[in-house]
């Protein structure tokens, strides 16, 4: 790669592979800002981070401009304009094992929707972006044509998604080269995807919506039980949203606005949240643990008060964050009290859970002011590959948590709703954090935690990604190892029993939902996200990978060019 005539910048990236963090960090180098370190990096995952994101993916990508200009680019996939008879469609469920739990996901062709990240990708490189497209593209190419080592945590991936591995021959012949499932340590190379990515090099996002691959996809679909035609991907388009803001500690947080889910109900966790002095309590404390819980679980049951039914009407964030509306749950938190467990289980249980959350993030932000969180995914994979290209397109039309209201119901020709919340706290306008994460139903709780952390008990960044997690739903309140056992024991047991007066007075939080449905967690997991966050304050970078989901960091010093 040719070195630039200009000198590197100073900046910093997380994501979740360190050679993901390191294509980002080439461009850096190359005089690059944080959206070509974004890019860069994403493209790099693609081989990095197999089964977690694909060209055949989505995402969202949340910017901050250095000319001060906020923009949230949806790039998320999108369902079909047309439906056909489900007895002609190829969809068909799976079960993966998560260590004894099976949980149902649907592949095939027939769970396909419209991919939107190469035109995402493409759109965000050229216009913020500071290198030639080629350029950017170029760490990805040498991945896939050298091969990677598959990491523990990589390997993992593809053991517990190996069904749908198994499931078409295609996919086997990416993961199974040998004839059995690569292992960690042994090296991954997809030389279809270095010759695809060397095309997309050359033709932009052109040449994925419009020529060959385009062509292939389409003719496949029509003939084995798509949904896609030529017209979805010619017509689809990138979204700018106006990011959704709130405030949190004077702070304020931007992060994805509706149609996408995840991002309105982070910003109303917080605005509950905040109603708690959360510096009088020590971090894993019963108080701070009982103030998390019933914050989750108050939001849960504000998302089922027919929420994903209102994502996309105008002004709905607007309403659902009110103070009128917050009123409602702020006096329900002190009922919870006076419920038992079955009725307070019953207001919020949840159809919408998916154990796994293939989804990866990376963050990254620059000397000049530029940050970038971008999130992204390829559901769990539909395991239909494009013929030649290396390329496992996404099963977004089948995943449970994504259609509440049952598959093959969707409106045609919209935007798939998503919990994905890249996110950015500002100060004086300025990026100050940026951060984001993996995992379902976990992204919100784990960025609230981590905010929580880093503003709350002003943790650096690195102990604030690293500190365990809860995450309460359906009535299981999950914790992580590190948080003060033996009380929690006390109170699972009802040895001694936990009481409203042992908390600091005037605690509004006078019920703790610790019974038979806590989970204590041996280990750190997965399960609980994948926060990769980078910070900028007083002219000093840092970040933190989060090793739940095999995260790195880097940080570029020098402002001199590369010898």
């Amino acid at each position: 790669m040719p070195h630039p005539s200009h000198p590197a910048t100073r900046g910093s990236i997380a994501a979740g592979h360190p050679l993901t963090v390191e294509a980002g960090m080439e461009m850096f180098r190359l005089g690059g800002n944080a959206f070509d370190a974004v890019v860069a990096a994403v493209c790099a995952s693609f081989i990095a981070e197999p089964m977690l994101t694909s060209p055949a993916g989505g995402g969202f990508l949340l910017a901050h401009a250095q000319s001060g200009q906020d923009i949230l680019f949806d790039f998320f996939t999108q369902t079909p304009g047309q439906k056909r008879n489900p007895a002609e469609v190829d969809f068909y469920p799976v079960l993966v094992d998560f260590g004894g739990v099976l949980q149902e996901f649907h592949i095939g062709l027939g769970s396909i929707a419209t991919p939107g990240m190469m035109a995402g990708l493409f759109r965000v490189q050229q216009q913020l972006g500071r290198l030639p497209w080629s350029v950017v593209l170029e760490p990805a190419i040498h991945l896939a044509r050298q091969g990677v080592e598959v990491t523990t945590f990589q390997a993992y991936n593809l053991k517990i998604l190996s069904p749908i591995i198994f499931a078409s021959a295609a996919a086997r012949h990416l993961y199974m080269p040998g004839g059995t499932l690569v292992r960690a340590g042994d090296r991954l190379v997809l030389s279809d995807l270095a010759n695809t990515l060397e095309e997309l090099a050359i033709g932009g996002a052109d040449s994925f919506y419009r020529g060959d691959i385009a062509h292939q996809i389409v003719k496949d679909c029509q003939a084995q039980g798509g949904y896609l035609t030529q017209t979805d991907l010619e017509q689809y388009r990138v979204i700018e949203r106006k990011p959704l803001k709130t405030n949190y500690r004077g702070h304020t947080v931007i992060t994805n606005p509706p149609p996408s889910a995840g991002g309105t109900l982070i910003a109303f966790a917080f605005r509950l949240l905040e109603q708690a002095d959360l510096s009088r309590f020590k971090f894993g404390s019963i108080a701070h643990l009982q103030i998390l819980a019933d914050t989750m679980r108050l939001t849960n049951m504000a998302r089922l008060a027919g929420y994903d039914q209102q994502l996309d009407q105008p002004d709905f964030a607007d309403r659902f964050l009110a103070a009128e509306h917050l009123a409602q749950y702020e006096q329900l938190r002190t009922c919870l009290a006076g419920l038992n467990l079955g009725d307070a289980v019953q207001l919020e249980n949840s159809p919408w859970e998916n154990k796994w959350g293939s989804t990866t993030h990376v963050s990254a932000i620059d000397q000049d002011g530029n940050a970038a969180s971008m999130t992204s995914s390829n559901g769990e994979g539909s395991s239909y590959v494009i013929p030649g290209t290396g390329i496992m397109m996404n099963n977004m039309l089948g995943e449970s948590d994504l259609h509440p209201i049952g598959f093959h119901q969707w409106r045609e020709n919209v935007r798939i709703a998503s919990m994905m919340a890249p996110t950015m706290i500002l100060q004086n306008g300025q990026p100050e954090i940026v951060l984001g994460s993996g995992g379902s139903n976990r992204i919100r709780t784990a960025i609230l935690q981590v905010i929580s952390n880093l503003l709350d008990f002003k943790m650096p960044v690195a102990e604030a990604v690293a500190a365990p997690r809860v995450h309460w739903e359906n009535g299981i309140f999950n914790l992580e190892p590190g948080l003060l056992p033996d009380e929690i024991h006390f109170s699972v047991q009802g040895a001694e029993p936990f009481r409203a007066g042992s908390l600091p007075n005037r605690s509004p939080f006078n019920q703790f939902p610790f019974d038979q449905t806590v989970e204590c967690w041996q280990s750190q997991n997965m399960f609980f996200g994948g926060v990769h966050a980078v910070t900028s304050s007083q002219g000093s970078m840092t970040g933190a990978g989060d090793a739940r989901r095999g995260g790195a960091v880097g940080v570029v010093e020098s402002r001199l060019e590369p010898s």
